[in-house]
């Protein structure tokens, strides 16, 4: 083991130690039993904490893996593309996060399941409800949290020296231990200071390629290797049509104020936060991160015949990066990726020991105590479940198994949580949205060859219309504060 190999294994450790020292803190700040701390952090998220927590969770992986990947194989395209998500992620902060805050607090809802059946009436249908949306909320999070376990693993592979499943194992057991101590305050913490890590790590990137290659060499370079690369003529990989980018934005949008991992952080945050803060914050961040993309098209001009589009980000610190830095970043990219990995992982294990346990059985047969014990020992059981779809999944490209997850997630659940906030369905309108939507964007995605987001957004306009068509011809009922 060299130096910088041992430099590498020391920055982990370090950091591991840190992530776990806050977990501890985020568990003293709970009331003891309080499964409302673990589920929401209490709702104590701070303005910057909570912009953290949703750009570190929004980019993450994506951002730091998957995006380099995509631009490498398809080229500026998916560097526009990913632009958008910070000012999608602000304005869901600015003009969503309120409405959707004061309606779960009013009904005291913990989780985005358990606010679905809230709103929707409560009841024996509501506990339906409820456990429907848990159900395909874990099923589509565990394929998400597939794609990120193996880019962590990939990744800290490659810097530590060890093989994939190793690094994989040991990635997912830091993240186990830290979210089972402190929840959703944990996850956030983390998130925070990983953030700051994330940003360093873009501008350390960008001031090193843009000083390292004329840009009109660069330009030259990228036309003889493919046209396609600056001057499309598609907009693959997100359609036909060139304009299909422009589909990213309504996306991320709906991305940041659909998806129960995301949207969660909306209900964490103190119900007296000011969200012209959090959104100045969530600007500046996501707009540093939307950077990191070029770095595929670096990597194109300089190594052209990858066998694997997703090795660009490992091949561009590998080999244009003092190994020092190198180690350096890599650290703050493995702080990326693991702050999407536990937010999925906490939102899987909340689904599974809250809102399937409240769907199956009365509030009252269990006691604070053992649900907050339930809690815990689900995201264990969930984490190790994971880390074995990941060793046994065929091969994939991440991005597009990130897509495949978020995308009919947010198909299935935008009309109960997104439009019921504005205009009032009944339960069985839930009910049909959220199964019509995950069959039609899962068989888009899977089976038609129309882009990566024409199949969401064609689930959620699909589902959007079975939410109101089957609500104005079924009974509807007013939010219940009362369990269901």
């Amino acid at each position: 083991m060299d130096a910088y190999t041992l430099f590498n294994w020391g920055l982990l450790l370090l950091t591991f130690g840190l992530l776990i020292y806050l977990g501890y803190l985020s568990s003293k700040t709970m009331q003891k039993d309080d499964e409302g701390g673990f589920l929401v952090a209490g709702r104590s998220l701070g303005a910057f904490v909570g912009a953290g927590t949703i750009v570190a969770t929004g980019f993450s992986g994506w951002g730091f893996m998957g995006s380099p990947g995509v631009a490498y194989q398809f080229g500026a395209i998916e560097v526009l593309g990913n632009f958008f998500f910070a000012p999608a992620m602000m304005i869901a902060v600015l003009y969503f996060a309120r409405f959707l805050q004061r309606k779960a607090i009013d009904m005291g809802s913990n989780t985005i399941p358990e606010y679905i059946a809230q709103s929707h009436g409560g009841g024996g249908m509501g506990r339906v409800v409820q456990g429907v949306a848990a159900f395909i909320t874990i099923v589509l999070l565990l394929v998400f949290l597939t794609s990120q376990i193996k880019a962590v693993g990939l990744l800290g592979a490659s810097w530590l020296g060890i093989e994939l499943n190793q690094s994989a194992f040991l990635m997912v057991g830091v993240i186990i231990i830290y979210t089972m101590l402190g929840g959703l305050a944990a996850v956030a913490w983390t998130d925070t200071v990983m953030v700051c890590g994330m940003a360093l790590a873009a501008v350390i990137i960008i001031v090193q390629m843009l000083t390292s290659v004329n840009l009109g060499e660069w330009q030259a370079a990228l036309n003889a290797i493919d046209p396609e690369l600056l001057n499309p003529t598609t907009g693959a990989p997100y359609g036909e049509h060139p304009g299909s980018v422009f589909l990213v934005l309504p996306y991320a949008f709906l991305f940041a104020a659909v998806l129960p991992y995301m949207a969660i952080r909306f209900l964490a945050m103190k119900p007296e936060v000011k969200l012209h803060r959090v959104g100045v914050y969530v600007a500046i961040l996501g707009a540093l991160l939307s950077l990191i993309p070029v770095v595929g098209i670096y990597v194109r001009m300089h190594m052209p015949d990858l066998a694997d589009p997703d090795k660009a980000m490992p091949m561009y610190l590998e080999h244009f990066m003092h190994p020092a830095l190198q180690g350096i970043i890599t650290l703050f990219i493995i702080f990326a990726m693991k702050s999407t990995a536990n937010s999925l992982l906490h939102t899987v294990a909340s689904a599974t020991s809250h809102d399937l346990r409240l769907s199956l059985f009365k509030q009252s047969a269990t006691s604070a105590g053992t649900a907050l014990f339930v809690n815990r020992a689900a995201v264990v059981v969930l984490g190790i479940v994971a880390l074995l779809m990941m060793l046994y999944a065929p091969p994939f490209m991440l991005s597009w198994l990130g897509i495949l997850g978020t995308g009919t997630l947010l198909a299935s659940m935008i009309g109960p949580v997104f439009i019921s906030t504005f205009w009032q369905g009944s339960a069985w309108g839930a009910l049909s949205a959220m199964l019509i939507g995950f069959v039609t964007c899962g068989y888009m995605m899977l089976f038609a060859d129309v882009g990566w987001l024409v199949g969401p957004l064609t689930g959620c306009v699909v589902s959007s219309i079975c939410y109101i068509g089957v609500s104005c011809l079924t009974p509807r009922q007013v939010g219940s504060k009362s369990p269901v």
